[in-house]
């Protein structure tokens, strides 16, 4: 395979552990227990900023890599490729952010609510730019007459 298709294949999988880790922390504060010794100091701000830097920026950046290695030619299964990861992005962001209103009002911040917002944004974007190297065919080469 070629580099730009493992960079693909490495987003997809960067943009699966994100929205596995958001809908991780969203589940866990759902039931935070009784005898979780930090329950009044947990703040779930840190643990998102943590989250978007290790799963969502290098999966964009992967993206985005892959996206431009493979424009000139266009590549289906690259495209299909980062149209999955933005699909996966904005599955799981849905799913993060339908389980807000059961969380408890002291545990809601302006990260929590706003975070899977924006990323429902950034997964339009990351299918759009898969679609162009879907749709974008080979420019064949100029023949030479003379």
């Amino acid at each position: 395979m070629a580099l730009e298709r493992w960079l693909a294949i490495a987003s997809v999988g960067l943009f699966a552990m994100f929205a596995g880790e958001m809908f991780s922390i969203y589940n866990f504060m759902l039931d935070v227990p009784e005898d979780f010794e930090f329950a009044q100091a947990f703040a779930a701000d840190p643990k998102i900023l943590q989250f978007i830097s290790i799963g969502v920026a290098p999966a964009g950046v992967l993206a985005a890599v892959a996206f431009i290695m493979s424009r000139q030619y266009g590549s289906k299964q690259v495209g299909g490729l980062i149209i999955g990861g933005g699909i996966i992005l904005l599955v799981g962001m849905i799913a993060c952010y339908s389980v807000i209103p059961k969380i408890p009002e002291a545990l809601v911040t302006d990260a929590v609510v706003y975070v899977p917002l924006l990323f429902m944004g950034l997964s339009a974007p990351v299918m759009g730019f898969g679609l162009y190297l879907l749709k974008h065919k080979k420019r064949r080469p100029k023949k030479e007459y003379f």
